[in-house]
């Protein structure tokens, strides 16, 4: 777990995104559970971000097809679950190297909410692109709190593990990327029983 001194821990004061948020173990929530959100929006009234390794098993074939926008033969492509928020809306995350910080999320990561903007899928390779459903939201002073209670862990943002092949492999890379070693960090279960990985 990390300390007040682990240059990973950041006071909630200098919360400032775009930043990962990775669930410690000990968060059980199904949403939740070794996640790695995106954080894009970090404000006084609340927070917003994405999920980036939880894909679904809905085909993005099958939601363009309802969008009536053209798709690739025999692409088994499937969305992401971004959060609980919203299930309904669609957020489009591209690698773009052209991007400028001020234009996208970090520097050579956008984001878009433009239906016509799901045209640019057709021409993008898969590891280049996510399609999430739903959005994490935090209320005011929500994501504070979580994080004093030790929740969630601060790390940088890397668009190497938006767009990983495998999102089963996301967790532990984000974690280790901040000099932790995943295997060490306590999980409590319900009862406060130390629990394993």
């Amino acid at each position: 777990m990390s300390t007040p001194d682990d240059p990973a821990a950041a006071p909630p004061e200098s919360l400032d995104s775009p930043v990962f948020l990775l669930a410690m173990p000990q968060v059980m929530d199904p949403f939740f559970h070794k996640s790695v959100v995106l954080l894009v929006q970090h404000a006084e009234e609340g927070s917003l971000g994405f999920i980036v390794n939880r894909p679904t098993e809905l085909k993005i074939s099958d939601i363009l097809d309802d969008l009536e926008v053209p798709w690739r033969e025999d692409d088994e492509s499937c969305a992401y679950f971004g959060g609980p928020v919203s299930w309904e809306m669609g957020t489009l995350v591209i690698r773009d190297e052209d991007v400028e910080a001020a234009d996208g999320v970090t520097p050579g990561v956008a984001l878009t909410q433009s239906a016509s903007d799901l045209q640019r899928l057709v021409d993008l390779p898969n590891d280049q692109f996510r399609l999430y459903l739903g959005y994490a939201g935090w209320g005011e002073g929500q994501l504070e709190k979580e994080i004093v209670r030790n929740d969630w862990l601060i790390a940088p943002v890397s668009s190497e593990l938006i767009f990983a092949n495998d999102p089963e492999d996301v967790w532990r890379a984000a974690v280790e990327s901040v000099g932790i070693d995943p295997d060490l960090l306590p999980a409590w279960t319900q009862d406060g029983a130390d629990d394993s990985n």
